[in-house]
């Protein structure tokens, strides 16, 4: 007996020294070195990418495989030109520290996200990297630490070589730069407002013509430059005969914060005032855009379909009508899945205990809101999807930056914080609450299209705004294409974008009911 006692006793021991052991902070050092291209002290957000495998000339992160890569990250300011810095991949690392990365071959990179911009456009110019180093049957922690040396600035983009047949629509095009006065009192420093506007065929030999005018955005991670390739491409399909004339304004809504949605922030501050009351008089005044509410329209996709349907609910008097595809949630009853209402809601977990899906593909779930929240916060607390919510739904706190809508490390949501989201732009409760004031200039303005198979599970909050819609006898137009995801939605018979063919065509009969040659092709329908 008095063994056994002794036994376990000792075993015992032994368990919680192990434990003791497990529990204490691991510390796996990655040493950088600022090395040639670094001319005087720099600053910005240091990352190690590492990977399986060999022969990548660049690690980089895939959103739709979120483990494939290990990230880990530490802010660095002013390292001096030959400097070394150390940087524990177990104290900010996504998916876990590298510590417990698995015995094997690796390849692994070191990135100066000088702008902190990664979260939104991955590497940009002036960022630093160093080249992928080969880590043959590497262990954690076993041998000296991976060195890596920071060699090469990231250079300017060079010019996107254009065809000759993009060369004749780029001349179509007109870049219109506006620096707004109240954006820019709001910054203290000098805010644009830019988009490249498309003139329809024909604008130059009719000279007295004027148009009806789409107010186009793009979705999270679009660019001024993204917004200029999609404007030729609409000008080919006008030119081609496969969309009426109309005037279009593509419109740029990146930021550093992320998307501004040209929705007015605390944060981000008053865009839709500045868009409506400043940007397009300026387009009026300097294109021959129909000046009247009922032949502006608007047109986006993604975040720049939460952008367009948020301006046509607070604008009703402004635009004529949206046509907003898959557009960001809509209603927080349902929050790409999550019920942001829910007692004790929480983003990263159902009540039944499992995760909740943010991502899938072929009906496969491949990444999870708790990932892609856990990611981006490695990456940096700014410019990426979540904390571009946050920028333009949230209160300021008393830092003076954005509340954080939940906890990124528990998914706990903040109910105060949801409760100013709520009253601002949850636009269900906005329509819901308000509808006797906006409802006469919003009947029969608002069209949506979605795929039953949004990649984000976008289509079940949009059906909740379509309840709502009818309830109110809106006369709205939902249109849930069933099967597509986020990124077929526009496809038909091999044509990716047909779907604003049939968008056009409806704006167009809007501005001109009696048109007849564009009747058929409003009415497409898409199976």
């Amino acid at each position: 007996m008095r063994t056994r006692t002794l036994l376990t006793a000792a075993l015992l021991t032994a368990f919680t020294a192990s434990a003791a052991l497990a529990q204490q902070p691991r510390h796996l050092f990655f040493r950088i070195t600022a090395g040639p291209a670094v001319h005087a002290p720099i600053s910005g957000r240091l990352l190690i990418f590492i990977a399986k495998g060999a022969g990548a000339k660049q690690i980089s992160i895939n959103e739709f495989d979120p483990n494939a890569t290990w990230v880990a990250a530490r802010e660095v300011h002013d390292l001096a030109p030959g400097a070394t810095i150390d940087i524990d991949t177990d104290h900010i690392a996504y998916p876990r520290p590298f510590s417990d990365l698995a015995p094997g071959n690796y390849q692994v990179q070191a990135v100066l996200d000088v702008h902190h911009t990664y979260n939104y456009s991955a590497l940009t110019p002036g960022d630093l990297i160093s080249p992928v180093l080969t880590l043959t049957q590497w262990s954690p922690g076993q041998g000296p630490e991976p060195e890596l040396a920071l060699d090469t600035t990231v250079p300017p983009r060079a010019p996107h070589k254009l065809t000759p047949a993009q060369q004749t629509d780029a001349t179509h095009l007109r870049l219109a730069e506006f620096q707004s006065p109240i954006l820019t009192r709001f910054w203290g420093r000098p805010i644009y407002i830019k988009a490249w506007v498309v003139l329809p065929p024909g604008y130059s030999k009719h000279p007295k013509r004027h148009y009806p005018t789409v107010y186009w955005t793009h979705g999270f991670g679009g660019t001024l430059l993204g917004c200029k390739y999609f404007g030729m491409m609409v000008y080919q399909r006008m030119a081609a005969g496969k969309m009426p004339p109309l005037l279009w304004v593509m419109l740029d809504e990146h930021f550093p914060t992320g998307t501004h949605e040209f929705a007015n922030s605390v944060n981000n501050g008053p865009w839709g005032t500045a868009l409506t009351t400043e940007y397009i008089p300026f387009i009026e005044s300097h294109y021959r855009a129909i000046p009247h509410a009922r032949d502006r329209y608007l047109n986006g996709h993604s975040s720049g379909g939460w952008a367009t349907l948020q301006l046509q609910i607070n604008y009703p008097k402004v635009f004529g009508g949206t046509w907003s595809t898959s557009p960001d949630p809509s209603d927080f009853h349902n929050f790409t899945g999550p019920n942001l209402y829910a007692p004790h809601a929480n983003v990263y977990t159902q009540p039944d205990g499992q995760p909740y899906p943010l991502v899938r593909m072929h009906g496969k779930v491949i990444a999870t809101f708790e990932q892609f929240a856990k990611l981006e916060q490695v990456l940096g607390p700014y410019g990426g999807q979540m904390a571009s919510f946050d920028w333009v739904f949230s209160p300021r706190g008393p830092n003076g930056k954005p509340e954080p809508m939940f906890d990124r490390t528990t998914g706990n949501v903040n109910p105060q914080v949801v409760a100013y989201w709520r009253t601002h732009y949850d636009l269900a409760h906005i329509l819901k609450t308000t509808w006797p004031q906006r409802g006469p200039y919003l009947r029969g303005k608002i069209h949506l299209y979605v795929g039953t198979a949004d990649t984000f599970y976008l289509n079940e909050s949009a059906r909740l705004l379509d309840a709502v819609l009818t309830k109110l006898h809106a006369n709205a137009h939902f249109d849930f294409r069933k099967g597509r995801t986020h990124m077929n939605l526009y496809s038909l018979h091999g044509d990716h974008l047909a779907l604003i063919d049939t968008i056009a065509a409806q704006m167009y009969l809007t501005a001109y009911p009696q048109a007849k040659k564009w009747k058929p092709l409003a009415n497409v329908q898409f199976p």
